[in-house]
């Protein structure tokens, strides 16, 4: 039952934190050495969810940040200032993606709950739904928003699909009949994402594989395997033309997302849960841990992953922010690059601002 999204004050939802314990200046492992997020800047802390977080996603324009966790909650944000616009009710079990369309009018999110949800983005009214026969890891819009598309997992004895439902033609979804479903036989399907201009979809596999599929035959037009395990997230540049993959194998890969070749690596010692391209510089976020199971098992010394940035062309890390305990399990950046956002493990959503010495940062090669 979709409710109408109710209104909240900036208070209730967002804080900010001190910034000892959320943040500390950036270590330096090259030559160049500078504190990017000024020590007395806060980090806005967004307290939205009671289970640790799956996925956080900006729109287009970057003044909405929509949160989801393995609770049954869909979270909106005003990201300047972490207020919580509203809430959209209505799954029944734990939310691993969430997706808005090209103008905002939409927002689509998939669950373990075995559905897959369109929402109004203004008023939180339940569109349509979607009913699979396991969890919905994975969905997007396409670029015009006019097309979705949704993975699921292989589990209980079914196997793993690929579902595209065109929203102009209403007796696909009154019928829950998709245009076309791909199946999985190999290794499920952990992360994808939608390729340039909608004619394909990019889709990172549970055993390390990225097959690029068409939108309009569901051949597989391209087939590589540069991980060796799974593949977690995948993000896209800000035009399109290349995305980042983060994996098990404690590795970020760079790759064209035309022909899938491979452009650079950046590795780290533990599990990197996402990764995510900045819009205005030649820089890649990276945030990890070890895995969910281990989380209390081990110390909380090991447990930390810091946000960690690399260069992208000389794939040299050259800072740290600190803030989350334990894994970070979805970063991504504002569409102005000028802040990024990181959800844990712990269950917190945190906004960071860059100061003004991160845009007057040079590299030093």
């Amino acid at each position: 039952m979709a409710t109408p999204l109710p209104a909240t004050s900036g208070s209730e939802g967002a804080e900010t934190h001190s910034p000892e314990v959320a943040l500390s200046p950036f270590r330096s492992h090259s030559r160049c050495c500078f504190p990017f997020v000024n020590a007395g800047m806060k980090p806005i802390l967004l307290q939205g969810h009671e289970r640790s977080i799956t996925q956080i996603k900006y729109n287009r324009e970057g003044d909405l940040l929509f949160t989801v966790a393995k609770d049954p909650i869909v979270n909106v944000w005003y990201s300047v200032n972490g207020e919580r616009l509203g809430t959209y009710m209505g799954h029944t079990g734990a939310v691993w993606c969430v997706d808005a369309d090209w103008d905002t009018k939409h927002v689509l999110t998939g669950s373990a709950d075995n559905s897959c949800r369109l929402w109004d983005c203004e008023t939180g009214k339940q569109l349509a739904l979607l009913k699979t026969n396991s969890a919905v890891r994975t969905c997007g819009f396409d670029f015009g928003g006019n097309i979705i598309m949704f993975s699921t997992d292989k589990q209980m004895g079914y196997q793993c699909f690929v579902s595209f439902f065109d929203l102009r033609d209403p007796s696909q979804i009154d019928n829950n009949e998709p245009y076309m479903k791909i199946p999985c036989n190999d290794s499920k399907i952990t992360s994808a994402v939608w390729g340039p201009l909608g004619e394909c979809i990019i889709a990172g596999h549970e055993g390390g594989e990225l097959n690029q599929y068409s939108a309009k035959s569901g051949e597989v037009l391209v087939n590589v395997k540069e991980h060796s395990r799974q593949i977690n997230d995948i993000q896209l540049s800000r035009d399109m033309t290349m995305f980042v993959t983060a994996s098990k194998d404690n590795t970020a890969k760079l790759f064209d997302s035309t022909t899938l070749e491979h452009q650079k690596t950046f590795r780290t010692e533990r599990p990197v849960n996402s990764a995510a391209l900045s819009p205005n510089y030649d820089h890649v976020v990276l945030g990890g841990g070890q895995e969910a199971m281990d989380v209390t098992t081990t110390s909380t010394r090991i447990g930390k992953f810091e946000a960690r940035f690399f260069h992208l062309a000389f794939e040299e890390e050259f800072g740290r922010v600190k803030g989350h305990f334990g894994p970070i399990n979805s970063v991504a950046f504002h569409p102005d690059g000028k802040s990024y956002s990181s959800g844990g493990e712990d269950g917190y959503v945190r906004i960071h601002y860059f100061d003004p010495q991160y845009f007057e940062f040079e590299f030093e090669a």
